[in-house]
């Protein structure tokens, strides 16, 4: 959080697994890390529950830190335990999801209201499936209270998730719609029609879309309103959705799946895809969200867009389905993916279009499209292996297959056929995040960590290694490397699946399954399982499966399990990386900024109350303040360097965790408005720092965090109160304007 004191900027508490204070002054950056995790909760998963007097939801809380989770009760009924509840976990939780980016989709809210005014003109009978805070429910009942007809009409709102029912609650009382709307904690294929509504709907309005159009259950939503809970041949907003593709070329796209080719020229020897298990490891086989203009000069166009499928709201639409399209080649390349995108038809004349298209489309008809988003994305589908070559003109045979909640697709020109992946390839197949197949691939990073474990290795004889995270790569390295060396591999996240990967591999890799042991017991590691022998080496990337989409040092978990091992490790241990550093600069973030901004109306209905919830920025009341998340920042939108990158404060790992100080100088290099800070870690593998790893906004393949300000700042133009270099030299209304 950001509060202002003085001419200081303080943000406390920031959800750093104990980076607990974080201080900004005209002077300094300051911090302090505590031992103390802070659990950051993630919605993973909830489960709905009901009685007769409260509504009660268990949701999923993981602790980054220590890798444990644990299901919590929301409770709906006690006013003290849900005010408690809102602010522990509802509030982090909610703050993390697309809520806030899509409210502040203006081209969406616009199209929707737009429909919604165009298609009821009557009083009738309106169900919204999947709610939120209950903005269309909202449309839905202005607009038949603007119906020249005696007869009333009636809202029905479900939405299954409680704590943003309680939302929901608050912003229709705000805005006295409170009586309009009649609304229900429960999934849409619950209600029952003469239990919980009089009679099927007349109208639908919903919003149940993701990226890839299907993945939020749309299919099998419409599937049982159309059974159980519409009138036939209901009225819809939307009235349909198109998918559309575009065969491409990148190798940037190519280096996120296709490991088996990229590691080939590798220098350290190290074949985590060995020939013959080219499915051994690789990302899953479905269609991945990009921002895909912030690439779209690396992406080199094969074909003109062709329509895949179309999807009709006011009908029941297939469980199964399938389309074959004819394609032309437009230019001579490497078919490395498939970008696709949907557009939604709102009115059922076909005035009224939003489309997800990249930004290198233009339309022929009038279409919403909105700024940059983060809620909706386009979509990537790797064709396997290197791709298909083709020549302008040549055809390109495709073959789409949609199930309830996803599309897959097979290539074939006349000479090549390329098929979907098998994702279920044996108990040893591992599937990991695009971003982690391409850093296993990467040579500069393989060269550094074979560079900084062989300098380890130079000062032991016979050691005993511990990889203290899920790197199946340093576990192989090290076997590789030393031939006298034990290996045990703690993988807490991979279990089962990472011995079952090793066994798969060992042979390849040179090294027999008895020198790597995979520790798969669920209390820490003793010399009882060392065989009273000290670890020598204790090492990881760190990587941990499953936090993909987490802040950067989150990663500090790796801190804590050589805490936890301090028992088992030599005096003279050697732990890679040796430290960390929390970097940071100071960045101009437009779209970003403006996608979190502080929500006030939304088509005449106000949002302010769900700001603080929702995790805003901008003209929050004090001590109100944004969160903190993680983002990958070269797909941001609009970004720009404004200061110096500057060290914040360092994490020794050769000590245990404990208790951290720095401060550090900001300087601001560029003009520009300043809408926040990017923060990052930088991992030193050795003790002559010749090794670091940096994770900042220049290397694509890791998420970095930012935290925004509460209003942007103008920053080092002539003549204001930031001129000059050094954030020593601002003056106090510099901060009070943060």
């Amino acid at each position: 959080m950001i509060s202002l004191l003085s001419k200081t900027l303080t943000i406390p508490s920031l959800p750093l697994l104990g980076l607990t204070h974080l201080t900004l002054t005209p002077h300094s950056l300051l911090t302090r890390f505590t031992s103390t995790p802070t659990p950051t909760p993630t919605a993973t998963q909830t489960r709905p529950m009901s009685s007769d007097s409260t509504q009660r939801v268990f949701q999923l809380k993981l602790d980054p830190l220590t890798g444990n989770s644990e299901w919590v009760i929301i409770e709906d009924g006690n006013k003290e335990k849900e005010e408690e509840t809102l602010k522990s976990s509802s509030n982090a939780l909610l703050a993390t999801t697309s809520y806030l980016d899509m409210l502040n989709d203006d081209a969406r809210n616009r199209a929707f209201r737009e429909a919604i005014d165009k298609t009821i003109t009557r009083p009738c009978h309106v169900l919204d499936i999947g709610a939120g805070t209950g903005l269309l429910s909202m449309m839905a009942a202005r607009a038949m209270g603007t119906c020249d007809d005696s007869k009333k009409g009636m809202v029905t709102a479900c939405e299954s998730y409680l704590p943003m029912v309680k939302l929901m609650r608050k912003v229709l009382h705000v805005n006295g719609m409170g009586k309009n709307v009649n609304f229900f904690n429960k999934r849409s294929d619950e209600l029952q029609v003469g239990v919980d509504i009089p009679s099927r709907a007349d109208v639908l309005v919903s919003e149940i879309l993701d990226s890839e159009l299907l993945g939020e259950g749309l299919i099998p939503t419409l599937q049982h309103a159309h059974d159980e809970l519409l009138v036939d041949n209901p009225l819809t907003v939307p009235y349909r959705a198109m998918t559309y593709g575009q065969l491409v070329e990148s190798t940037f796209l190519w280096k996120l799946h296709d490991l088996s080719k990229n590691e080939e020229e590798a220098s350290d020897s190290i074949r985590l895809v060995p020939p013959g298990l080219d499915t051994i490891l690789g990302v899953k086989t479905q269609q991945h969200p990009m921002q895909c203009d912030a690439i779209s000069k690396e992406i080199n166009l094969l074909s003109e867009p062709f329509k895949i499928f179309e999807f009709d709201f006011w009908k029941r639409p297939d469980s199964q389905g399938d389309s074959k399209v004819l394609i032309k080649a437009t230019n001579d390349g490497r078919v490395h993916a498939v970008v696709s995108w949907w557009v939604l038809q709102l009115d059922s004349e076909g005035t009224i279009f939003y489309s997800t298209a990249p930004g290198w489309i233009t339309s022929p008809v009038a279409t919403y499209t909105g700024n940059w988003r983060d809620h909706w994305k386009q979509c990537v589908w790797f064709i396997p292996g290197e791709g298909i070559p083709i020549s302008k003109g040549e055809e390109v045979h495709l073959h789409a297959v949609h199930s309830d909640t996803r599309v897959s697709y097979n290539l074939a020109t006349q000479a090549t056929e390329i098929r979907e992946g098998d994702s279920s390839s044996g108990d040893s197949h591992l599937t990991l995040s695009p971003e982690r197949i391409a850093i296993y691939g990467d040579r500069k990073w393989r060269s550094c960590m074979l560079t900084a474990l062989k300098n380890l290795l130079r000062e032991r004889v016979h050691p005993l290694c511990v990889v203290a995270d899920d790197s199946v790569f340093l576990s192989l390295l090290i076997a590789h490397l030393s031939k006298n060396s034990k290996v045990i591999a703690l993988f807490p996240g991979l279990r089962e699946r990472g011995v079952q990967y090793l066994k798969a591999v060992a042979d390849a890799n040179g090294f027999t399954t008895d020198r790597v042991e995979v520790f798969q017991k669920k209390k820490h590691l003793t010399l009882h399982d060392t065989k009273q022998k000290q670890v020598d080496l204790l090492i990881g990337e760190p990587y941990y499966y499953g936090n993909d989409g987490m802040l950067p040092w989150q990663n500090f978990r790796f801190w804590k399990e050589r805490t936890m091992l301090d028992s088992v490790l030599a005096e003279d241990v050697l732990v890679m990386p040796c430290k960390a550093m929390l970097k940071a600069c100071a960045m101009s973030l437009p779209d970003l900024w403006k996608s979190r901004r502080f929500l006030s109306k939304i088509e005449d209905f106000d949002h302010s109350i769900v700001n603080n919830t929702l995790g805003a920025c901008g003209d929050l009341p004090e001590p109100q303040e944004g969160p903190l998340l993680p983002f990958f920042i070269w797909q941001c939108g609009e970004t720009k360097e404004l200061s110096e990158t500057f060290t914040v404060m360092e994490f020794d790992f050769s000590k245990s965790i404990g208790p951290c100080y720095g401060k550090a100088q900001v300087e601001f290099t560029e003009q520009g408005m300043c809408h926040g800070f990017v923060l990052w870690i930088d991992w030193v593998m050795d003790a002559k720092n010749s090794v670091v790893l940096t994770t900042g906004p220049d290397e694509r393949y890791w998420k970095q965090g930012v935290k925004l300000l509460s209003q942007p700042v103008a920053v080092g133009v002539r003549g204001s109160n930031t001129e000059g270099r050094k954030c020593a030299n601002i003056s106090s209304s510099f901060f009070r304007n943060l």
